[in-house]
């Protein structure tokens, strides 16, 4: 399975560093993941496609990667609506899909 991969950062003289791992808790279920991805990158890389049902209950998810579709609505940490294509995980972050 293709994987987003975790973004780096410039560890000087054109060395680059991989960010580490965080988890973050999917309905439930806890997942490592790379750190310094979007919410939207992780659950695309844990295989989840399906981010929330539409009123006639059809599987939506990211369709733009840039906040401009709002398909990619999921709850964070309690706060519903969050647009995973723009937030960052962090260790511990719960995210309910509404799936």
């Amino acid at each position: 399975r293709s994987c987003v991969p975790a973004r780096s950062t410039d560890a000087g003289h054109g060395a680059r560093r991989v960010i580490g791992h965080v988890t973050i808790v999917v309905d439930g279920v806890p997942h490592p993941v790379p750190g310094d991805i979007t919410l939207a990158a992780a659950l695309l890389n844990l295989g989840i496609t399906a981010f929330r049902r539409d009123l006639t209950h059809n599987a939506r998810g990211p369709v733009c990667g840039m906040g401009a579709c709002f398909e990619c609505r999921v709850t964070v940490d309690g706060v519903a609506n969050v647009r995973a294509c723009l937030a960052v995980v962090r260790d511990g972050m719960s995210v309910q899909s509404g799936t």
